[in-house]
This record gives structure tokens, sequence and C-alpha cells, in this order.
């Protein structure tokens, strides 16, 4: 067992507030009147730590699609073509999910709290550096910044609260609002990305990220370093990790333009099978490996991160396909897009905020995540059916509200499972693979499906009217809308195979009176 090495010394008891400077007395005599000490600050510190560390996982989620409503603005401003356009949110989503697992494992190594901070400083300088950006070059290179700085202060977020909160109902109400921000922040990304780019310009939707990190970074002095464990960072298993993913999305994105039998695609491919398998015989063979053993030996854990994975390939792939759907079918205005997501956030919101929680304290985590996938899965169905010329309360508006609530219950449930029972050491690493998921997934599952989706329509588009190509792309949309349901169906089949009907039904002890 790797030591750990405790650097900061206990708090102060439940006695004596933090910061006390009186001497200490004999003890009060029975039935003294002196009145009651304060409570002690100390009682508040969940309640903040939960504020700070929510507010960061929404920050660095909704950077996954604050930049997809200023999409337009971006390419005129600096002459994007289309797939430097894809990379503006590839980039990121593939340096976030591939140097995760290296962020996770850097905060167990060398303290939370201070790799916490690091990721939120590299974040805020690399917004800037977008922010400033003279051409399309600069800004990919700054995406890919700033998904370095979410990878090293996601999973130590999600470790901080983690450890702030003890195992039980408290901690899975903060887990509830901590997974509500990973759908959440989607949302609000969407609506802050509209508002900045039609208000104000592109730029804003990187320098909000500014004074957001700025304050966030004032609010860690809540939160507390926690141990550390000795050892060493996975280097090649963070690089093969990352370059294989990469490669993955780039042969796929390519194939999508090109056709399968494209060399580039062929050489893609070939590049991305060699490094992942290179990744797994790291982690199972090397020494000081990215995933212990330990983290994914729990069927239910692997199970959870398998289900993140392909809820993260829909669930950002919906979001593509209903913003052109609105901006380039519909034409709505950037603001009127972003407001039009505001259903999806309402019901991811009531879901991982409210309701799942309580269902998790009535059924089992198997049934709550099965529930919540066969909702959102008929919601994508139920999306399929836009049409160019259709009112947005008939599928748009409604649609987006079911199918926020089911994916909330997932959320919030994947989030429980993928901490529950980890060794303090490993928490890191385990929130680093569940982000992970999300984040590989949705780059992984917008390649496959935008590549689908052009080619359907590429194949309906008939004629060079405007009703034409309205119809066309709708169809296109329509198809990988229906195929994110299949999605959905397929991570239900990973949840009935892998999580037990049982995991929360066991009787919980009560408190004393």
């Amino acid at each position: 067992m790797p030591t750990q090495d405790r650097t900061e010394a206990a708090p102060p008891g439940p006695a004596e507030p933090p910061g006390s400077t009186a001497p200490p007395g004999p003890a009060e005599p029975p039935g003294s009147t002196a009145p009651a000490a304060p409570p002690p600050a100390a009682d508040r510190r969940p309640g903040l730590a939960l504020a700070v560390i929510a507010a960061a996982q929404l920050m660095l989620v909704l950077d996954n699609t604050i930049v997809a409503v200023a999409l337009p603005s971006m390419r005129s401003a600096l002459g994007l073509s289309d797939a430097g356009l894809g990379w503006v949110i590839t980039a990121y989503a593939l340096a976030f999910g591939g140097l995760l697992l290296a962020g996770g494992r850097a905060g167990d190594l060398f303290g939370r709290r201070r790799v916490f901070r690091t990721g939120l400083v590299v974040f805020a300088l690399a917004s800037l550096l977008g922010g400033l950006a003279g051409s399309g070059e600069v800004l990919i290179a700054a995406r890919v910044l700033q998904g370095v700085g979410a990878a090293i202060a996601a999973p130590t977020a999600l470790s901080l609260l983690a450890a702030t909160f003890p195992a039980g109902p408290a901690r899975n109400k903060a887990l509830g609002v901590y997974g509500a921000m990973g759908g959440l922040g989607s949302v609000v990304g969407l609506l802050l990305g509209g508002a900045l780019t039609e208000f104000l310009s592109w730029r804003w939707v990187m320098y909000i990220n500014v004074p957001i990190a700025v304050a966030v970074l004032i609010g860690t002095a809540v939160l507390k370093e926690g141990g550390r464990e000795r050892g060493s960072v996975d280097v090649p298993g963070a690089l093969t990790a990352t370059f294989g993913f990469g490669s993955l999305v780039y042969a796929v994105t390519r194939a999508g333009e090109k056709g399968l039998g494209d060399g580039g695609t062929l050489i893609g491919l070939a590049a991305a099978v060699v490094l992942i398998t290179a990744f797994v015989v790291i982690q199972r063979t090397g020494r000081a490996p990215m995933v212990p053993g330990a983290v994914l030996a729990d069927r239910g854990r692997a199970g959870a991160n398998a289900v993140m994975f392909l809820v993260g390939a829909g669930m950002v792939a919906t979001f593509y396909f209903l913003t052109l759907y609105m901006q380039l079918v519909k034409g709505y205005e950037p603001m009127a897009t972003g407001l039009a997501y505001l259903p999806f956030a309402v019901g991811i919101g009531v879901a991982a905020g409210g309701v799942g929680p309580q269902l998790l304290a009535r059924a089992s985590e198997r049934s709550v995540i099965s529930a919540g996938l066969v909702t959102g899965s008929a919601a994508m169905v139920w999306l399929s059916f836009l049409a160019p010329g259709q009112h947005a309360l008939a599928v748009l508006l409604p649609a987006q509200l079911v199918c926020g609530f089911g994916l909330g219950l997932v959320f919030v449930t994947v989030t429980v499972i993928s901490v529950r029972g980890v060794s303090p050491q490993d928490t890191g690493i385990a929130a680093g693979l569940i982000n992970t998921g999300q984040q590989i997934g949705g780059a992984v599952g917008l390649a496959v499906l935008a590549a689908t989706a052009s080619v359907i329509t590429g194949a309906r588009l008939t004629g060079d009217g405007p009703g034409d190509r309205a119809e066309a792309l709708t169809a296109g949309y329509s198809a990988g809308l229906l195929i994110g349901a299949g999605i959905y169906l397929v991570a239900l089949a990973v949840t009935l195979s892998t999580i037990r009907a049982t995991d929360t039904t066991a009787p919980r002890a009560r408190p004393p009176r």
C-alpha cells in the first residue's frame, strides 16, 4: 500500500472555532448558565466548498458548448474553414478528455487543492489567449490549452467534493448538484454564448472565463488540501490515450469528408488502434498506471463509466444538430438560439438537483439510470420529427424538456457510482475516469453523427432552392438524432448488464434521534 503524506495540520476541533485565541480554561461545571458558544465557522465550509466546486465544474463544462453559437461569427472574423471550425470544438474536448486521467492522478500525488488551483490558472490564461486570437490557428491552440487546464482542474474538483462530504445522503445530494453541472453547464454555455455573441462579441465567449476563474480561485481558500499518495504520473499512458483518441476522432471526421477508403482516414484509424491498444497494455503492465486495477474492478463502476461515454456521445451531437437546425433552417439569431435551450436546462436542473437524489433514496441505481435512459431515448425520437416550417412548441421545446429530465437522472446516478467505495488515494483518478468518458464520448459521438448527417444531407439535396436545402439539412439532423436515441438504448443495455439492482436497496443505518 502506498504511504500517504499528510502535509497539513488537523483542523481545529468543534469545541473551539478556528482562529480562536482564548486560552484553555477549566471545563464548565454541570448546570452552568454560561451562554453557548457560537457555531464554529467550519460548519459552513461544506456548503461553501460545494459552491466553489460546482462553479468550477459549471465553468469547465460550459466551454464545451459556449463557442457553438459563436461559430459563424468566428468563421467570419478569422476566416476559418469548415474543418477548422469543427476543430474549435473538438480540440477542447480531446485535450480535456485525453488528459483527464493524468490530471486526476496528479491531484492524488501532488495535492488536490494545489493541482485544482494550477488548472484554474492555466484555464484562465488560455481563455485570455483565445479572446485575443488574431487567427484560427491561435484560437485552436488556445482551445487546446483550455482543455489542458480543464483536465487538471475537473477531476480534482470531484475528488475534493468526495473528501468533503462523507458517504451517504449528504454526499448524494452534493453529487447531485455536481452532476447537474455536468449537463446544465452545456446548456448554460449555449445560453451565455448566444447572449455574449449577439450583444458584445464572439471574443467574450473566451474572456468571460477569466473573472469566473479568478472568483473560483479566491473561493478555494475554503477547500482542504487532503492527503497525497507517493508515486509518479503515467506520462506514456497520458500520451497514448490523448493521441489515440485524437487519431480516432480525426479519422472519423475525415471519413465523413473523404470516405472510408481515403488514405488519411485509414492512417488515422490505424494510429488510433495502435495507440489505444498501447494505452491498455501500459495500464495492465506499467508500474504506476493512471488507472489502478482496483478502480475498475467493481463491475458497476465500470458500467457507469461506459454509460457516461455513451451519453456524452449522444448529448454533444444533439446540441450540435439542434444549434444548426435553429440557425441554418429556422434562421434564429444567437440569443434566440440560446434561449431555446432553456427547457433542456430546466429538465436537467429538476432531475439532477432534486428528483434524482430523492429517487436514489428509494430505488436502485439501475432503476434510476434505466428510467433516465428510456426517457432520454424517447425524447430523441420525438426530436427526430423536426421539420423546417414547424412551430417550436410542437417538438423543439417540449422534447428538450423531456430529454433534459431523463439525462439529469443519468448524470446524478453515474456520478454517485463513480466515486462510491473508491479508496481515498484513488478518488482523483476515479473522478477523472467519469469526466473522461463524457468528454471523449462527446468528441467521438460528434464526429460519427455529424459525418452521418452530412452524408444523408448530401444524398437528399436534389435542388438549389432554399426550401430544398432546408429539407435536406433537417433530414440529416433528424437521422443523427435517431442514431442518438439508439446510442441511449445501447447505454440502457450496458446498465442492465453491469449495474446490480440491489446496489442501493440495502437497509441504511439511521442517525440516532
